[in-house]
């Protein structure tokens, strides 16, 4: 009982089979390079937390002036203890406001409050002037009536 190892005839053929071996080789190789260059994972969250102040508060609120526009154009000032009414049109009076506010080392907060069914000129010609002044705190308030 003889064993066929091969005969002449097939000596020029291709060889179709591929050698894995190699290959193998090569990519246990490549798994093992990745596992030892993968970082260690930490558990932890790291937080930037605010440090403490010792500073003490701000020994008072701020002043707060309030400018109410009305639909005419009417302007309301009034401060913490004193309240006035500009009428439409009255530009000298409302930058002489304003300019007492923007002299002011400590300038308070003021807070325009238009109504719903004002023109916009009469708005747009406060905050024009205040910013001309040099007022640095103002904001619109009250804007959730225009939603």
């Amino acid at each position: 009982m003889a064993m066929n190892v091969g005969s002449g005839s097939e000596d020029g053929e291709v060889m179709v089979d591929i050698n894995t071996t190699p290959l193998i080789d090569v990519m246990l190789v490549l798994l093992i390079m990745f596992i030892i260059t993968i970082p260690i994972q930490t558990h932890a969250v790291k937080m930037n937390m605010p440090t403490p102040n010792n500073a003490a508060p701000p020994p008072k609120p701020p002043q707060i002036v309030r400018i109410d526009v009305d639909f005419d154009g009417t302007v309301g000032w009034s401060t913490g203890d004193s309240s006035e009414v500009i009428q439409a049109g009255d530009r000298a009076s409302i930058e002489s406001h304003l300019a007492a506010v923007a002299a002011q080392a400590d300038q308070p907060e003021v807070h325009l409050r238009p109504n719903k069914l004002v023109t916009y000129k009469y708005v747009a010609m406060i905050m024009a002037t205040a910013q001309r002044l040099g007022v640095t705190k103002i904001g619109i308030v009250g804007n959730e009536q225009f939603l």
